[in-house]
């Protein structure tokens, strides 16, 4: 594919979206998502952001997730809405994440809630304003996400307790984003 016709990151997506719509884009525990279902969902995310949230574009926005499907989604959702992405380690203690968020001027987190009680103990010494919180299980699909979320909380017990202020589930996200208008950012190089 020529991307030499595309100005902004956004075009470049939204080009290779369409041009390989039908291929695999990502496959997570034995589920695969196609191009195509990787631009609807990115594009909920964006809608979700810039029609749910006091977010503008250039406002950056923490994403301390694994490998898992939810990350690419909220990458590009995170592009498309022209906001700028920051990636922090799954790993980092509560300092680290502190550093981090306060450092980038953080205004959202999105965060695996196995993980989410480390930024939970350091949130309100930031700016953050808004954490939506994911499980591992959210884009399996019917049955093996509510499968695999079960699993993960009731069974072996991998989600400690935690609490945001302004928390809401990846979930609750993604149904408001699909209901919502997606309205494309234009973005250029000195942004």
């Amino acid at each position: 594919m020529d991307t030499s016709k595309f100005s902004t990151v956004p075009e470049v997506l939204v080009g290779a979206f369409k041009a390989y719509s039908d291929n695999a884009a990502f496959t997570c525990m034995g589920k695969t998502l196609s191009f195509s279902d990787v631009d609807r969902l990115s594009m909920h995310f964006a809608a979700y952001l810039q029609n749910h949230t006091s977010l503008k574009p250039g406002d950056a926005v923490a994403v301390q997730l694994p490998n898992i499907f939810q990350y690419p989604i909220v990458m590009y959702g995170i592009l498309r809405a022209g906001m700028m992405l920051v990636n922090t380690n799954p790993m980092y203690t509560g300092r680290e994440v502190k550093h981090q968020l306060n450092d980038s001027g953080a205004k959202a987190l999105i965060v695996l809630s196995n993980i989410a009680d480390t930024a939970a103990e350091i949130i309100s010494e930031t700016s953050v304003e808004q954490v939506i919180v994911t499980d591992v299980g959210d884009l399996l699909g019917f049955p093996k996400g509510p499968i695999v979320n079960f699993v993960a909380k009731s069974v072996k017990k991998l989600i400690p307790e935690f609490s945001y202020p302004n928390q809401v589930s990846f979930k609750s996200v993604m149904s408001l984003g699909a209901s919502s208008t997606y309205t494309p950012v234009q973005v250029s190089a000195d942004d």
